[in-house]
């Protein structure tokens, strides 16, 4: 099956007394990556994460964002800075009597000195917000999976036009082929009779025996029916139900081999003017393939 390495999902789940949210982008990796950025306090849930992760994304980089809010009174602590509020204290007290104030020291005037009132963390208890995260994650991994399948779906039918014009201009270089043992015979007689200008007489049934030997290097046909093949089996992956973008760019390997050893043995300008054009096609193919899981 095809599936594209990018794609983009959120999801939200709010319940008592946490709100959980999950962001998930997805790009191009030769291995499976996630990058996780949890709340803090929840660290420890991260091998867990990347397991639900794991169950759904075979290869690519995942950058996943949790955020986890705990709504509850719980969820915050604060506490008081009393050894440098009772300092602030007296100090202001000091120079109150040194100036012959009469007015006390108030609270709101201590806190208006800042830091006496400090936050303070509060242990996450990771086991109670994990079935809510797990859901939550999971939801979103749901729509990823979706974005992919469909852009992967839009991949497929160009493979499928590129696989057709392959399939067709390979018909065109097996038509040429069936031609070079009559066009390498042709070619030698030529040259026999440019070099001997008609006064030596030809031995036609040498000529046919240098020619077949000829054409024999020159026979592509071997490669030919391997690169039919690899059309069927690159067809043949895009259906299958595993990751198919290393097996695919594999097969594209082959062809390009393929071709390359068409062009440099059968010496036909026809032919090479195809199979750069082949090429040309396989390069397009070779682009897709790279965003394919």
């Amino acid at each position: 099956m095809i599936k594209s390495m990018t794609a983009y999902a959120r999801a939200e789940n709010q319940g008592a007394p946490y709100t959980v949210r999950v962001e998930v982008r997805a790009y191009n990796s030769r291995h499976l990556d996630v990058a996780l950025k949890l709340s803090h306090g929840f660290e420890s849930l991260e091998e867990r994460i990347k397991g639900v992760i794991a169950q759904t994304v075979a290869r690519g980089r995942v950058d996943i964002r949790v955020r986890i809010h705990d709504d509850s009174e719980a969820g915050s602590g604060f506490a008081a800075n009393m050894p440098r509020a009772r300092a602030y204290y007296e100090a202001l007290t000091v120079l109150n009597d040194s100036l012959g104030l009469t007015a006390p020291v108030s609270l709101e005037t201590v806190l208006a000195a800042g830091s006496m009132v400090q936050a303070v963390e509060v242990e996450k208890d990771v086991e109670a917000v994990w079935p809510q995260l797990e859901s939550c994650v999971k939801t979103a991994m749901v729509d990823l999976d979706a974005m992919r399948r469909m852009e992967g779906d839009n991949m497929a039918r160009d493979f499928k036009q590129r696989l057709g014009i392959v399939e067709t201009m390979l018909e065109r270089i097996d038509a040429q082929a069936a031609l070079l043992p009559e066009m390498v015979r042709k070619r030698l007689e030529a040259r026999i009779d440019a070099l001997t200008h008609g006064v030596v007489e030809i031995d036609r049934v040498r000529i046919a025996q240098e020619a077949a030997l000829l054409a024999d290097r020159s026979d592509i046909s071997e490669e030919i029916v391997r690169a039919k093949s690899h059309i069927r089996q690159f067809r043949s992956r895009m259906g299958d139900d595993t990751p198919a973008g290393r097996p695919l760019n594999f097969l594209l390997q082959e062809f390009n081999r393929e071709f390359n050893t068409m062009g440099s043995k059968s010496g036909k300008a026809a032919i090479s003017h195809i199979i750069v054009a082949v090429k040309s096609e396989l390069e397009k193919l070779r682009e897709q393939v790279q965003n394919v899981e």
